[in-house]
């Protein structure tokens, strides 16, 4: 029989929410079993706790949102996707504002601090939640296709096409959720430079960096560019470089790094469901809007809500 989890003692992370660009603290903390996993806005008075499901999915524009009522905290799959992918079973996450800081843009430091306090198990038996029967999400406009299948493992084969030479076609796949802190947590965020530009016009990604995310250049970049980037970055413009097509000073660690990190998010987003998954995951181009609506269809299915 296996048992409930939740980690063995508090731990806490801090920095700017990618959006916003608010500085916020997330305390993780350990909670009972049949808890699950709840966000409590600290800040608020009274403080407002959010049960991490996909009923309370509120937008999923850019990150993953959700909230209760005008209590939102968004940017939340990352470090779902760490609770998930070490299996923790129950947490409390006190955030004193209303967006997740994003870290290094991948679940690597959640994952190093869920491995350096803990992880404990409680009397309680783990309840999986099984996938009986074929369920499936799809936009034939975006040619996106997700589908949940029967298996006696967690299971996840992802493939994601862009039309572009430095990412193109892509598959990443897991079939032992033991590999995730290896192979997957530092998997970063990544976007094309001209879509940080029209973030950054939106007054969204105040807090991005080129340090959080691997930002790919599909164009020649002169040194007036260069400037600009760096007026906007923070950084010095001899630092501005384009190596093998990636705009930062770090390096992917894997070849199919975007399509891994995709998998990271839908690991963190199909969590919503309210409980450790069993079954066979097929994704096509996911995204936190696709990957949501199939937690969505899942919990309706099964009836998971707490």
């Amino acid at each position: 029989m296996e048992h409930q989890t939740t980690i063995k003692s508090p731990f806490t992370l801090s920095g700017p929410g990618l959006h916003t660009g608010k500085f916020t603290h997330a305390t993780v903390c350990p909670a009972p079993a049949g808890s699950g996993i709840t966000i409590r806005r600290t800040d608020l008075t009274p403080h407002v706790d959010i049960p991490a499901l996909a009923g309370n999915v509120l937008d999923t524009n850019h990150g993953t949102t959700i909230g209760i009522g005008t209590a939102t905290v968004s940017t939340i799959e990352h470090m779902m996707s760490a609770l998930h992918g070490m299996q923790v079973d129950n947490a409390l996450i006190e955030v004193d504002g209303p967006e997740v800081p994003i870290l290094d843009g991948s679940a690597r430091l959640w994952v190093d601090q869920i491995s350096s306090v803990g992880i404990v198990q409680l009397e309680e038996e783990r309840r999986y939640l099984r996938i009986e029967s074929r369920i499936e999400w799809r936009d034939e406009k975006h040619n996106i296709e997700l589908v949940a299948e029967p298996s006696d493992t967690f299971e996840v084969r992802s493939t994601i096409e862009f039309d572009s030479a430095l990412i193109g076609s892509q598959t990443a796949e897991i079939d032992d959720i033991g590999c995730y802190e290896n192979e997957f947590a530092k998997c970063r965020t990544f976007v094309f430079l001209h879509e940080v530009e029209a973030l950054l016009a939106h007054n969204l990604i105040k807090g991005g960096d080129l340090d959080n995310a691997l930002v790919f250049v599909d164009k020649p970049l002169g040194d007036d560019e260069k400037q600009r980037l760096a007026t906007l970055f923070g950084k010095d413009k001899d630092s501005i470089r384009v190596h093998n097509g990636v705009l930062n000073t770090i390096e992917p660690y894997f070849a199919n790094e975007p399509a891994r990190h995709k998998l990271l998010d839908f690991i963190g987003d199909i969590y919503l469901v309210g409980a450790p998954l069993k079954g066979r995951f097929t994704l096509r181009c996911p995204g936190h809007h696709a990957n949501t609506e199939l937690a969505k269809k899942i919990s309706d299915c099964y009836k998971t809500n707490r």
